[in-house]
């Protein structure tokens, strides 16, 4: 009789024991509990000041696959370990300028296997400021938000936050950085741009609630950034200290009413900027990151904000150049700015033994790290990570990248395509038919010049302008596409107008887009393409289209375009949409969500029917 129980009890026995590191989460709309709110207030006070401190700060996870037993892991996991970190803050690794982009499962079972390494559950957060397609790959694919500025519909931005939201929790983050709520009102902002929604602060109040709607559908926490404002800034604060130089009053109208909508529309976290605001703070020390003035008088006090407030990058040049030789000071001078949440420390070994001596000392309270840790520690609560913590890897297949999803993305993007300029005389353009079949490696048709595409980017081994090259080729296939980037522009100008005097037809795409901390940061064309681009209008703008794939402003410094689309992206989607639109078949409806100095006003836009039916492409 006890044998026959014994082995009903057992199973009983090993379910209830199952901890929360192996239980799987469901994602679902965030809300706060009794029972999330309890644990929170339990384990607070179960923690030494230095797993407290450890709860402050979030550290790169670079996705890929990892074995156990690789220097990488062992090291990410030992970090992790040795300073108590409670937050992750998930990326990929990069080549140069590129982003080598790694795949969903890869990035799911990493995270999995962290949570589970971990004491305390851990909290995930990404930039996913174009959808999980900023970070990995098989996932929908979104244009910049200042697309979304361009097609104006609310439901739109709504369903890209729950979209984003749904598939990041399928591979295990839980909060994204995005929305972006700056004001771009500054057309030599470096570093916001088309990152942001638009100039006018109301429409991008609009976008940005709509989309904090969407994420907390999908059950994601969601981050306005970069407080007070970063759009009508000159410098990129990764390489540099940008500075707000306005009155209060422009601050009260511009910058801040977007923000200030996020927080009624509940959003769960501010990122603070690392820039200078003397209407706020005179200090000229003093980014907004390290001013009370800004974080604890503006956001917290006026405002009301009870979220959790978030640094930008500590490692940013913006800020550690004030610290250069104290490293470690930066994180316990923005905390005690009231920031909640030390993100990507320059230094995490000297940045958190800062902290725990600011404590130690008394320089920081007790109370007031406990504040921010039972912020962090009821944010877990809320998301349910002390009763669950792992994602079920068998979720993404029907998750992730669902064809409507993919489809309502290239959607957005069609909608987005804005006609600024046309002079009547080329456009569309004339398909000349789908690509014919061919045996593998064989040439499928020659090249003429009668069509020539120059596609402009920072880097020709970059994706950009390969989607777009392929949709051009796949509509006229004895088209010529000629890749050109500023280390190779010179050597090849004579190549490239040759070309252009020959064709009938010219497009020139233009990809330059905000880029973080790249040397001599601008949107503007580097010298050696801008010159190029200058030479083909000056020889041939009656007969050329250019299409800005990002930067919306680039009109601005060529005034002899004559036929201008705008894209405000270089999304694969808005490479293809960019060349349907070319062609006449997709209607063209969108309008500039900013101004174009010596252009076009906020609100322009030539509107279009479809011409043709959508090119049915061989594959």
């Amino acid at each position: 009789m006890p044998k026959i129980l014994t082995l009903p009890l057992l199973a009983l026995i090993l379910c209830v024991s199952v901890s929360a590191k192996d239980k799987q989460q469901h994602p679902s709309p965030i809300h706060h509990s009794s029972a999330g709110d309890k644990w929170a207030d339990k384990t607070l006070k179960k923690l030494s000041v230095e797993e407290k401190v450890g709860q402050l700060f979030m550290i790169w996870c670079r996705a890929s696959f990892l074995n156990l037993e690789s220097s990488e892991y062992l090291e990410l996991r030992d970090d992790m370990q040795k300073y108590h970190v409670g937050s992750f803050a998930m990326t990929v690794h990069v080549d140069g300028p590129l982003l080598l982009r790694t795949g969903p499962y890869e990035a799911a079972e990493l995270l999995n296997r962290l949570q589970k390494d971990s004491k305390l559950p851990l909290l995930f957060a990404a930039d996913f400021e174009r959808g999980v397609a900023t970070r990995l790959v098989g996932t929908t694919n979104f244009p910049h938000a200042m697309a979304f500025g361009a097609d104006g519909k609310l439901e739109d931005a709504e369903a890209f936050g729950r979209i984003t939201a749904q598939e990041a929790r399928a591979v295990g983050v839980h909060w994204n950085f995005f929305p972006d709520a700056d004001v771009n009102s500054n057309p030599a902002n470096p570093i916001i741009n088309t990152r942001s929604f638009g100039e006018d602060p109301k429409q991008v109040g609009n976008l940005v609630t709509a989309y904090i709607k969407g994420a907390h559908a999908g059950g994601m926490l969601t981050t306005v950034k970069h407080f007070p404002g970063h759009g009508d800034t000159a410098t990129d604060s990764h390489l540099g200290v940008a500075s707000v130089n306005v009155d209060r009053a422009h601050l009260e109208s511009i910058e801040l009413p977007p923000f200030k909508q996020a927080i009624g529309a509940g959003v769960d976290s501010v990122m603070v900027a690392h820039v200078t605001v003397p209407a706020l703070d005179s200090d000229p020390n003093h980014v907004a990151t390290i001013s009370s003035n800004v974080v604890s008088d503006l956001l917290e006090k006026q405002l009301g904000f009870k979220g959790i407030i978030v640094t930008d990058a500590l490692d940013m040049a913006g800020l550690t150049h004030l610290f250069a030789n104290d490293i470690g000071r930066a994180a316990v001078e923005a905390f005690k700015a009231g920031n909640d949440l030390l993100i990507i420390p320059a230094d995490l070994p000297a940045s958190y033994l800062a902290m725990v001596k600011a404590v130690s000392s008394g320089e920081i309270s007790r109370e007031r790290l406990d504040r921010s840790v039972l912020k962090i520690l009821k944010t877990k609560g809320a998301l349910r990570l002390n009763d669950s913590r792992t994602v079920d890897l068998k979720t993404i297949a029907s998750t992730v990248g669902k064809p409507q999803d993919i489809a309502f993305g290239q959607q957005v993007a069609d909608a987005a395509i804005t006609l600024v300029r046309d002079n009547g005389k080329m456009l569309p353009l004339k398909s000349k038919g789908t690509a014919k079949g061919a045996l593998p490696y064989m040439t499928k048709e020659e090249t003429h010049n009668d069509v020539v595409a120059v596609l402009f980017s920072d880097d020709v081994r970059s994706e950009s302008g390969r989607a777009f090259g392929r949709e051009f080729h796949a509509r006229i296939p004895d088209s010529r596409v000629i890749y050109v980037d500023p280390r190779i522009a010179a050597g090849m100008s004579d190549e490239v107008l040759k070309a252009v005097d020959a064709a009938q037809t010219v497009v020139a795409a233009v990809y330059v887009i905000p880029t973080a901390g790249k040397v001599g940061n601008s949107v503007a064309m580097a010298d050696a393409t801008g010159t190029l681009l200058q030479q083909v209008l000056d020889r041939a703008a009656q007969k050329t289209a250019v299409i800005a794939m990002g930067n919306p402003y680039l009109a601005s410094d060529f005034p002899k375009i004559e036929n201008y689309m705008c894209t405000f992206s270089n999304a694969t989607v808005s490479e293809v949409a960019a060349v349907k639109a070319l062609f006449g078949e997709i209607p063209i409806r969108g309008h500039l969500p900013v101004t174009i100095p010596n252009v076009a006003q906020r609100g322009a836009g030539l509107e279009r029917p479809a011409q043709v039916a959508e090119t049915q492409v061989a594959k």
